[in-house]
């Protein structure tokens, strides 16, 4: 895959800024690090983001995260390696991604599963990343950013 946009450091100096402040605050909402790395590849998944999908296990992996892990996300229902909190958060990244015509998104069900694990300000942060890594797959898929590649 090829790079549609050759120079990726002609964004506007404000976009960066805002996206620096974006993940300050979702660093500040005092979620486990591995647990948003799980929501941010998750959601990569869903959208066919090969430059976010290596880049969340890459990052897991640094944050101290098991290959077991990482690569049951995919399957996270069937898999036997993720808490309750996780799966919580697994299937609200899930539902607020897959917002096409007729999905049903975020249910009473799975944001009263949310609200039994986490703080207003945990799901905050996790909202946030959902939102933010659909921000980001979104422009990756769009110029096809080739995984393993970083921006800047």
């Amino acid at each position: 895959m090829e790079n549609r946009l050759k120079n990726k450091n002609t964004n506007n100096p404000d976009v960066r800024t805002a996206i620096q402040h974006l993940q300050k605050a979702i660093a500040a909402g005092g979620v486990d690090p591995k647990l948003l790395v799980l929501v941010h590849l998750r959601t990569s998944q869903i959208n066919s983001c090969s430059a976010c999908v290596y880049a969340s296990v890459s990052g897991g992996k640094k944050a101290g995260d098991t290959d077991e892990r990482l690569h049951n996300v995919a399957a996270w229902r069937e898999a036997p390696f993720y808490t309750d909190a996780e799966r919580a958060a697994l299937a609200l990244a899930e539902a607020a991604t897959r917002l096409q015509d007729g999905a049903p998104g975020v249910t009473d069900e799975i944001w009263e599963e949310v609200n039994a694990h986490f703080t207003e300000e945990q799901i905050g942060a996790i909202n946030l990343e959902i939102a933010l890594t659909n921000f980001f797959n979104r422009i990756n898929r769009t110029i096809k950013e080739p995984a393993g590649k970083t921006w800047g």
